[in-house]
């Protein structure tokens, strides 16, 4: 790498070892625990790249975003965050930053980002963008996790396209939510959001109802796979006629929508209109290191509403991270509600949580017993979930295949993980040929890197 990077981090080790790193990839750095100072750097004309905490001492790094766009038109900003949260990497979308990390970040996917920055300095649309604008405080989709961190970039990406959305997941893990950030945050903000179901498209004049309240707005669809076939039409139809002003469609649905459509359950004209993009909202239990954030994250809004201030002891916070939760979001929502209203104390035992989570739906499995069960049984138990999500249907054909794709990539993503990325110790711990490795790499669209981690 050839240039001069600019790094503003609060963080004394995070500094030194972004200095160590960018000046052995051959780059010149300065950094600063101040924006102050980067700001006095940019207004110099010092620095080819930007590399910016958000919460810094004396200020915030993406309000500084427009002014650097004004000072330094096409100089890139990578901002990187411990503020996991979906208003940040909207937000840093919204102020035009090259790019967006959250914290804690993989080292050479930095280091990848910033090469590539400083090879097209002038990518970076330059009109700034005001961020002060009014926003809601916060928003309920909290995760420092890798699966929420691609899916808040992901809907920062689509949020201002004019691409229909489809969003994926179980019940009560945001598809709602995720549909409502979209468009809360995009150009078509001032105008009205509204959602039908069956029930709205039922009557013949229902779609036309419809298209006059959203006026060119967002449009969402809920449980489009629930919907029979023929309203399924009418939608298919409002979609084609869309008259003077022309929404936004989107989707919701329990189920993937491509087995849907395979299966039958959704028309083939449907689906290849409502996929313009594709959001997949994980469930709760895919992104287990994020049920404490989320614990928090609810207790606080308590302590906020009600005075009540709460805190989980250790052993209740190991019950609450180990149970499975198969209402997802939701049902953590209303248990962190219950068990700050009922607990007799400030600190909430694991008596307390054991004494809700009985009376919750599917108390067991716990994750935590899972450890003892054979792998076989874990895998027939997804599998027959799987074959009741079909009802009185078989699967769509080529299930060995699908399940020996979805089994195979995380084994191989993980020996990965533990192998540091080497492909050599990878293919022997698997026990297979290092050539068979690199084909099923490229075949499964696994990303390799060697992972090194900062907090």
């Amino acid at each position: 790498m050839d240039g001069t990077v600019l790094v503003a981090d609060d963080d004394r080790t995070i500094r030194t070892v972004l200095t160590q790193a960018l000046t052995r990839a051959g780059c010149k750095v300065h950094a600063t625990s101040s924006l102050t100072t980067l700001m006095r750097w940019v207004g110099e004309g010092k620095g080819d790249v930007v590399i910016s905490d958000v919460v810094m001492p004396d200020g915030n790094g993406l309000e500084m975003l427009p002014k650097i766009a004004e000072d330094r038109p096409g100089l890139p900003v990578i901002v990187i965050s411990a503020q996991n949260t979906i208003m940040t990497a909207i937000q840093a979308a919204e102020a035009d930053a090259y790019d967006y990390l959250p914290k804690p970040f993989d080292l050479p996917d930095l280091m990848k980002r910033t090469a590539r920055a400083l090879d097209q300095k002038q990518h970076v649309q330059t009109e700034a963008v005001d961020i002060t604008e009014d926003r809601p405080e916060e928003l309920p989709l909290v995760g420092r996790t890798p699966v929420m961190q691609a899916l808040y970039r992901l809907v920062a990406r689509v949020m201002n396209t004019d691409l229909s959305v489809m969003i994926s997941g179980e019940s009560g893990t945001g598809k709602s939510l995720i549909a409502r950030a979209i468009h809360d945050f995009s150009d078509r903000r001032t105008l009205p959001f509204v959602t039908a179901t069956a029930a709205d498209l039922r009557d013949l004049e229902g779609p036309a109802r419809i298209m006059a309240r959203v006026r060119g707005g967002t449009l969402l669809i809920d449980e489009i796979a629930d919907i029979d076939d023929e309203l399924q039409a009418r939608f298919v139809r409002m979609m084609d006629t869309p008259g003077d002003h022309v929404p936004r469609f989107m989707a919701t649905s329990q189920s993937d929508l491509t087995e849907a459509m395979e299966s039958g359950r959704v028309r083939q004209d449907l689906y290849y209109r409502l996929c313009g993009a594709t959001v997949h909202v994980p469930a709760l239990r895919e992104r287990v290191d994020d049920i404490v954030l989320l614990t928090d994250h609810f207790l606080a809004r308590e302590e906020r509403e009600h005075g009540t201030k709460r805190w989980l002891s250790s052993e209740a916070v190991e019950l609450v991270r180990r149970y499975s939760w198969p209402g997802n979001v939701r049902q953590l929502e209303n248990a962190v509600r219950r068990l700050s209203l009922t607990s007799r104390t400030d600190e909430i035992s694991k008596s307390e949580v054991e004494m809700v989570l009985g009376s919750q739906p599917e108390a067991e499995p716990i994750l935590g017993d899972g450890e003892r069960e054979k792998l076989s049984a874990s895998v027939a138990r997804h599998l027959r979930r799987y074959f009741d999500l079909h009802g009185n249907l078989l699967p769509p054909p080529g299930l060995y295949q699908r399940i020996l794709r979805e089994v195979e990539a995380p084994l191989i993503e993980q020996a990965l993980d533990a192998t540091g990325g080497n492909q050599a110790k990878c293919a022997d711990l698997l026990g297979i040929n290092r050539n068979t490795l690199r084909k099923k790499i490229t075949d499964l669209d696994i990303q390799v890197t060697r992972r090194r981690k900062l907090m």
